[in-house]
């Protein structure tokens, strides 16, 4: 089993290297509209926001921030397949201008052009960072008409490019079926508030491109990754930043491409992935702990579980797990001067008699066996 996971450095707006309908997930933090971090970036794609922050008209700069994210919006529609989601991590902003303190609604601005592009808006989730100390407070401190509330939490908005996804071949379905999630993943993972991910600055793997805060945790990409695709599919990252997604696409046995416009961060992206990987395979390798403890758990109190892995051997909730199995990534190599090639373990064979072992029996041994190959990613120089 192969995956790939490319970069291509221009602006998002554009994404013209990719066919119409050739992603399944886009998953993305833009830059922030009204954030002072991203004043300069959004400055250099229009003079007229500068001009705005410099007039302190908070309402013009906070519009014409957002036009210019449309674009990447309309460019993510048209490249998702049928089915496909949209997952957009974004923070509202509070700044003052004019002396004036006022809230600035990104979630609401980008959910009103995703409705327009024609996405279906589906329930969102609230990440409650907790990145703020609990002693900072704005506004009139201890006297009330007149203090803030501190904004601890961002949005996870997710929509969907027209109705469920279809999958209608028999690949397609043992993909999908093998790429279930854990009975206990699933209750905690939809949930509408996500309180166990906290916001921390990402660990610099090169000493290349820009110093920023790093809202964006490797573990919520991976997350979003493994609820909303399935294994082979690709994942589009039109803010790549660092390259999170990429790492998680990876850890996730997912293709994944990425846009990024700042080209100071390609050393930052293909740092050596003796400084990812291991951390990637732990990921993937630590929900097969988990769920082992979760059985534990089960059997002290009496609920021992009903079904039973055929990949594994170990017990399972549902039906729908039997034939799950995690990627666990064994290497990656650069192929090309901005693509990562990654290969894996060979997964456990499917066993039809297997029955649920007794406590301490160790899974059933690996036979070597191949994994269909994932769909390659097409650009425009390929395309006939």
């Amino acid at each position: 089993m192969l995956t790939r996971h490319r970069v291509v450095f221009q602006d998002a707006a554009d994404l013209s290297f990719l066919d119409a309908a050739s992603v399944d997930l886009v998953l993305t933090s833009p830059p922030y509209p009204m954030i002072g971090m991203w004043d300069k970036s959004f400055g250099r794609r229009d003079r007229r926001i500068a001009s705005a922050l410099r007039e302190g008209d908070g309402g013009r700069a906070f519009r014409l921030m957002h036009e210019a994210l449309d674009g990447v919006w309309r460019e993510a529609h048209r490249v998702l397949r049928p089915g496909g989601f949209a997952c957009i991590v974004i923070g509202d902003a509070v700044r003052s201008l004019r002396g004036r303190f006022a809230l600035f609604p990104n979630h609401a601005r980008i959910l009103q052009a995703l409705l327009e592009l024609g996405f279906t808006p589906l329930p969102a989730i609230l990440w409650r960072k907790q990145t703020n100390a609990p002693n900072k407070f704005m506004g009139s401190g201890m006297y009330p008409a007149g203090a803030y509330v501190t904004l601890e939490h961002e949005h996870i908005l997710i929509a969907r490019k027209g109705g469920p996804r279809n999958f209608p071949t028999i690949e397609e379905k043992r993909r999908r079926r093998e790429s279930a999630l854990f009975w206990e993943e699933r209750n905690g993972w939809y949930s509408d508030v996500w309180f166990d991910l906290k916001g921390t600055r990402q660990d610099r793997l090169s000493t290349g491109g820009r110093n920023r805060s790093g809202a964006f945790p490797f573990e919520l990409a991976y997350r979003l990754i493994c609820m909303h695709t399935i294994r082979g599919d690709t994942v589009l990252d039109p803010f790549l930043g660092t390259g999170t997604t990429l790492r998680a696409a990876a850890a996730a046995g997912r293709n994944s491409v990425g846009c990024e416009i700042d080209k100071a961060l390609r050393a930052e992206i293909f740092a050596d992935p003796a400084g990812w990987l291991p951390a990637a395979r732990r990921r993937a390798a630590s929900r097969l702990e988990a769920h082992r403890a979760f059985v534990e758990a089960r059997r002290a109190a009496g609920k021992p579980p009903q079904h039973v892995s055929r990949r594994y051997g170990f017990p399972v909730v549902t039906r729908q797990e039997s034939e799950l199995w995690i990627p666990l990534p064994a290497s990656a190599r650069r192929e090309a001067e901005d693509l990562w090639v990654v290969s894996y373990d060979t997964p456990p064979d499917l066993c039809p008699g297997a029955s649920p072992p007794a406590a301490g029996t160790a899974p059933p041994a690996r036979r070597p066996g191949a994994a269909a190959a994932p769909r390659p990613l097409r650009s425009a120089s390929q395309r006939g």
